[in-house]
């Protein structure tokens, strides 16, 4: 009888790669095949699941496009995305300790587009957008809390029926996406809008998958930004909305409690920037710490 057995099959499978030149692409795809077949064994995988799986995947690939990324999704909503976030904030910090006290990344998700528009402090990215007013002000320092001037703030957040630009135009009309630099004492400020939850794109077999296994398809109110400043580890995060719906049970595992933010309530009236309000709005108010960036 065949001694051709599941361990003689892993074995084969890992000496087919052993050659691979490149030795960061050996390791990926010898673990890679460890673990997929660790993963078999562990289930007993039958044919027909295999099947399904397979087909799970070409229908992700199908309904892929630049502006519906389903694999990028699908990362998500796995938690992949998020570890991969952690592990790159932990490396690019060059320290534990960095990447501890840092803010913390969280996912760009599907529906960043580079190419926002740089204007000045206390622009309003938010006009003529569905949504209730939001005034955003705060900090960006070091993780010693000195001031970055000049730093980078790269914003964007759906409206407020939770849909992105990109959803609803065949380009990206920049509709709620900006840049601002901070000031000489790292301080920030513009307005939007207060950001509402949404459920993620749920027509395709990542959708299927959630609703297949109880989970929810939402994600909670928040807004993106991405801070960068010369010397320091790039940040991509969140500010979410305290009280949103699904803060626990956020679809892509993005929520991290300490980017939870209080939308404060004001009646109309004088806002903090001097601007006269017709309708009540709200603020909300953060400090990003940037840890520096690794010596290379």
């Amino acid at each position: 009888m065949s001694d051709y057995n599941q361990d003689a099959i892993t074995k084969d499978v890992l000496a087919a790669f052993a050659n691979t030149p490149d030795p960061r692409l050996r390791a990926l795809m010898t673990a890679l095949a460890r673990h997929i077949h660790a993963f078999a064994r562990e289930v007993d995988l039958k044919p027909d699941e295999w099947l399904a799986g397979l087909r799970f995947l070409e229908a992700t690939g199908q309904i892929s496009t630049e502006k519906r990324p389903e694999f990028i999704l699908l990362s998500d909503t796995l938690g992949l995305s998020m570890m991969v976030v952690a592990l790159a904030q932990a490396r690019a910090s060059g320290q534990a300790k960095g990447a501890i006290e840092a803010t913390e990344a969280t996912v760009e998700g599907p529906f960043y587009w580079p190419g926002a528009p740089e204007l000045p402090l206390g622009s309003d990215i938010g006009e003529g957008v569905p949504g209730e007013p939001a005034f955003y002000m705060g900090r960006v320092t070091d993780l010693d809390g000195a001031p970055l001037a000049g730093a980078l703030l790269d914003v964007w957040s759906g409206d407020g029926d939770g849909k992105y630009d990109v959803q609803l135009s065949a380009t990206p009309t920049m509709r709620a996406r900006g840049r601002f630099r901070t000031d000489a004492q790292g301080r920030y400020w513009f307005w939007s809008i207060r950001p509402t939850y949404y459920p993620v794109p749920d027509d395709g077999p990542v959708g299927d998958m959630l609703r297949a296994t109880g989970r929810s398809i939402y994600r909670p109110g928040h807004i993106h930004m991405q801070i960068s400043a010369p010397g320091h580890v790039t940040l991509t995060t969140h500010l979410f909305v305290a009280g949103s719906p699904y803060l626990e049970e956020d679809a892509v595992f993005g929520k991290r409690d300490s980017l939870v933010v209080d939308f404060e309530q004001h009646p109309p009236g004088k806002a903090v920037d001097g601007r006269e309000m017709q309708a009540p709005y709200y603020s909300a108010s953060y400090d990003f710490r940037l840890a520096p960036a690794a010596a290379s």
